[in-house]
């Protein structure tokens, strides 16, 4: 028996035809994608490419009616109106700048606004326990009462994760994670989201570090000037750097360090 058959892979997420204009940009143009469930998705593309505008439509920071197409969840056609109705669905998203509140506490920062209470006051004792049992799921060793402003980068991007797994998350959506971590802090992240693969969470990421992507990615989605190119399986389709750059690009690089840097070519999110 085969256990990758389209019944034990079904598709979780299809976005269909998502078209995004800003006044005088047609920032997507008909981009469509779709995530099995359980699996690493990556998003590559150049600075530009329309990565971020497609996860801000996924996630209800574009609401639903500003943008054309359907974005299809769990077989249902979602009309997500802000990031609160996303959430509440299962779908969060960890944007590069953390919205981490830097003077509370890493418990009160995960379960700030969405505190457990009891007979309406709220229950410290039950979110401290919570609270321990999330960390120890994202490998932080941390007091839970520690301010977020005492420790690291890497350690707050785990706090965010923390906090999505809080929110019942099943799609988590991670734009550049790794993009201002050292290279272990780097290294425990990507073998997190393994972690939370094998536990049956599916995770969309975006990044620029192709390095990362080949090694935890099972398919990956090209986006260039804001339209879908092409779909790869990673093991399937034997995909390395090179391949991916092309997809990006339009062309193979003969030189993977052109003379002259465009303007697109800046390793930024946006």
């Amino acid at each position: 028996m085969t256990s990758h058959t389209t019944h034990t892979d079904p598709v979780i997420l299809e976005m269909r035809s998502i078209t995004k204009e800003f006044p005088g940009v047609k920032a997507l143009a008909e981009v469509s994608l779709r995530v099995k469930a359980g699996e690493i998705h990556a998003i590559c593309g150049e600075n530009g490419a329309g990565k971020s505008t497609l996860m801000k439509v996924l996630s209800g920071v574009y609401p639903y009616g500003s943008y054309d197409g359907d974005i299809v969840y769990q077989t249902e056609v979602q009309q997500f109106k802000d990031i609160r109705a996303s959430e509440h669905a299962g779908i969060v998203i960890i944007h590069q700048e953390l919205a981490l509140i830097p003077e509370l506490s890493i418990m009160e920062n995960i379960f700030l606004g969405n505190e457990p209470t009891k007979r309406g006051v709220i229950n410290w004792a039950e979110a401290r326990q919570r609270s321990a049992e999330l960390l120890a799921r994202v490998g932080l060793r941390e007091d839970p009462d520690t301010p977020i402003k005492e420790i690291g980068v890497g350690k707050q991007q785990l706090v965010e994760i923390a906090k999505a797994l809080n929110k019942s998350v099943k799609i988590l959506i991670l734009d550049e994670p790794t993009a201002a971590l050292n290279e272990s802090d780097s290294q425990h992240l990507l073998d997190l989201m393994l972690g939370l693969k094998a536990k049956g969470i599916t995770s969309i990421i975006i990044s620029h570090k192709l390095n990362e992507i080949e090694q935890i990615a099972d398919s990956i989605t090209i986006i260039r000037d804001g339209k879908s190119i092409e779909t790869l399986d990673v093991k399937a389709d034997g995909v390395d750097e090179d391949r991916i750059i092309k997809g990006m690009v339009g062309r193979a690089l003969e030189s993977r360090f052109p003379e002259h840097t465009p303007r697109s070519a800046k390793c930024s999110s946006k």
